[in-house]
């Protein structure tokens, strides 16, 4: 059953991670759970009163299993453009993989495996791009393409993996999910200087703030 964090933004509950429905200009889709979350997320647009093929765009934080699982699952009902990172996009259109050198990276190829890529027009995004009231905001280091996405009109920041959730106050990804936490940890001093006052973090783990967003993520830029 989806949660309501504020009017127009619905919480998905899925297999250990989070995707969320935002009634923007057009019904938006953020990230998609595990490949095995497609009925959850169908089941959870029909409660919020919109159907698969209402979606008119899909903002992903990032290319990982839990994030883009069920993307080619909602298909043919889904027929959105993907926003994504540029290095993500890239490996969800199938054009290069995750890199073994990396501890992340070879776990994505693993995790690859079982995943299936979709069959939806991917496009990167850049820093700075706005995408209907969201503006992305580049935020690598737990995915080299990792992206954050404001809204400054509807008070909501798309955060992703960049940072997780826990007894009210965000923490940065860890060192064993991240490509580089070094990245991680700038991203969120960026992120905390760049980005207008938020209530509602939405995260990918935790459960998320439903007020005083952009004050817990400037804390957490204060303390790392």
């Amino acid at each position: 059953m989806p949660t309501e964090l504020a009017d127009g933004v619905w919480r998905f509950e899925l297999r250990g991670v989070s995707a969320y429905l935002v009634d923007d200009d057009v019904p938006t889709l953020v990230d998609a759970g595990t490949p095995w979350d497609d009925a959850a997320i169908r089941e959870g647009l029909a409660e919020a009163g919109v159907d698969v093929a209402d979606i008119g765009r899909v903002l992903l934080t990032h290319y990982d299993l839990d994030h883009v699982g069920a993307l080619a699952a909602l298909t043919p009902e889904l027929d959105a453009t993907v926003y994504t990172g540029a290095f993500d996009a890239a490996i969800l259109r199938g054009e290069r993989s995750p890199p073994l050198r990396n501890h992340k990276g070879a776990f994505q190829r693993l995790a690859g495996l079982f995943t299936t890529h979709p069959d939806l027009e991917v496009e990167s995004v850049s820093d700075g791009q706005r995408l209907g009231s969201f503006t992305a905001y580049h935020t690598p280091g737990h995915t080299p393409g990792h992206v954050a996405y404001v809204s400054e009109s509807l008070g909501v920041a798309l955060l992703g993996d960049l940072v997780s959730a826990s007894d009210g106050g965000l923490d940065p990804s860890e060192w064993f999910i991240s490509y580089d936490t070094d990245a991680v940890l700038e991203s969120i001093r960026d992120l905390a200087a760049r980005t207008p006052p938020f209530e509602v973090a939405c995260v990918g783990h935790g459960d998320p703030l439903t007020s005083g967003g952009s004050e817990a993520l400037a804390a957490l830029a204060r303390r790392i």
